[in-house]
């Protein structure tokens, strides 16, 4: 693997101040055209996008649209259509000891950001920030993940065809490329990974007090309930877990199933596993539908978590099949899976699925929170009271009912973890906002009654400075 060179690095850093100064006056009609031209010449190179995720893990077209490129069109669409209301200054009526001023929020560019950028979904994760960072009028460095190379060098191609590296650049290499670039003072880092190496990002950006953004993850529990919708339960978890083959931070990670509907979810899921994969083992592990584990270090990982839970007792109801060598794990189905399995512990991030009876949802709850916070949570269930009860004493990044995954393509939702799968928010708003520092600005005027406050303080003043102290006891209008 071949690391960025460290002089090269550098001089791009230094290079997008100048660029990053002079953007902080850059208008809507300007970050547009940007956004523009990188959406053209992302579509341009649409056919060579499919052929790099078939070379780094067989992902299909299909799917190379809808989890890919869809999400990245879409956050421009949003972006495109909206920047020029999210640059107005918003306007801030004053309080009750600042009247005689006019206040407003600025939105103003950060500066210069590093947006480090992870495998399992490398474009879509990659280029969704890129919008958000541009929208803001940043200059970016972007570090994909050297895992998926194919897809890595694509994306630079696509840089490099619309920006100059004094605007946007990116830098591929392994471990020692991230590094170089962690040690660099940028005026903001937007990271998408693990919360290990999220905690290691962290401690680099308070080196030079930069703000961060995490994506973490973690593992999302779902819930479904006595009253759910067996067949809808099944159909949504079965495609939002063995999406790009359980390889996405926000794929339901466990399943606490009511007892009294357990089997016949069960039996519905793996209906919906022959239907969308093929009848038998051989014929899903031919199904040009389903992704392969970016590669053999992770199929080993997750077979171990397979291999160790069956040993303490788990039962595979579907799937179960392993090679190691294709880099391929079936879809599946684990009933009876013991506590102490480290499946239960470690995130999975592949194509396996516990499920867990439960008769009183009291006892899922406190399961859930006795755990580190989740990126999201899931619920099926027909009864209001249940879906209440589950969101108001559970705490997660966000939250689906009777539907998971689908939160991430909501541009107008904020998508992000809290403490151990995330800080802050991105998507839409939230992403320009990220990128985004907003700037208080107060203009005075003569009526000030501030003036109040200025020494010398004779009995009189202090009686009035009084007087206003015990005015803000009475409720706002």
């Amino acid at each position: 693997m071949t690391e960025a060179d460290p002089q090269h690095v550098q001089a791009v850093f230094d290079s997008q101040l100048e660029t990053a100064l002079r953007w902080r006056e850059s208008t809507a009609a300007e970050r547009i055209t940007r956004i523009r031209r990188l959406r053209d010449a992302l579509l341009a190179r649409r056919e060579a996008f499919y052929d790099a995720f078939m070379a780094d893990y067989r992902k299909s077209p299909s799917e190379v649209e809808g989890s890919e490129l869809l999400p990245v069109m879409d956050e421009m669409r949003h972006a495109i259509g909206r920047l020029r209301r999210w640059m107005r200054p918003r306007s801030v009526w004053p309080t009750s000891t600042t009247l005689g001023t006019v206040s407003a929020i600025q939105y103003q560019p950060r500066g210069r950001v590093l947006i480090i950028a992870p495998w399992n979904y490398p474009l879509s994760l990659c280029f969704g920030p890129l919008v958000s960072a541009l929208a803001a009028g940043n200059t970016v460095i972007i570090k994909p993940s050297e895992m998926t190379p194919a897809v890595s060098s694509l994306m630079g191609r696509v840089i490099a065809d619309v920006f100059p590296e004094s605007e946007v650049a990116l830098f591929e290499g392994g471990l020692a490329t991230s590094q170089m670039l962690l040690d660099l003072p940028f005026d903001h880092i937007f990271f998408t990974g693990s919360p290990t190496v999220g905690k290691i990002v962290m401690v680099a950006a308070a080196r030079h007090l930069t703000s961060i953004t995490l994506e973490l993850g973690g593992k999302s529990p779902a819930i479904v309930g006595e009253t759910a919708d067996i067949k809808r339960a099944a159909e949504t978890l079965m495609w939002g877990k063995f999406l790009n083959s359980g390889q996405t931070c926000i794929a339901p990670d466990y399943v606490h199933v009511h007892e009294s509907v357990k089997d016949a979810f069960i039996a519905e899921c793996r209906k919906v596993l022959r239907s969308r994969y093929g009848e038998t083992d051989a014929k899903q592990k031919l199904s040009a539908d389903l992704t392969r584990i970016v590669n053999e270090r992770h199929a080993q990982r997750i077979a171990a978590l397979l291999d160790d839970a069956t040993s303490r007792g788990a039962v595979v109801r579907s799937g179960g099949e392993v090679d190691l060598a294709q880099r391929f794990i079936a879809p599946t189905l684990l009933d009876q899976v013991p506590q102490d399995a480290r499946i239960l512990e470690e995130e999975i991030f592949g194509p396996l699925l516990p499920i867990l009876g439960f008769s009183q949802l009291d006892t899922v709850i406190a399961y859930i929170n006795a755990r580190p916070k989740p990126l999201a949570l899931y619920i099926w269930s027909r009864t209001p009271e249940e879906i209440d009860r589950v969101l108001k004493r559970t705490s997660s990044g966000g939250a689906c009912v009777n539907h998971c995954v689908i939160q991430f393509a909501h541009g107008g939702l904020p998508f992000g973890g809290v403490n151990n799968s995330g800080i802050g928010s991105a998507h839409g708003h939230f992403g320009f906002k990220a990128f985004s520092h907003e700037r208080a600005v107060l203009r005075s005027s003569p009526l000030m009654l501030v003036k109040l406050f200025f020494p010398p303080f004779t009995e009189s003043r202090r009686r009035m400075i009084r007087r206003v102290v015990d005015m803000l006891r009475l409720p706002m209008l």
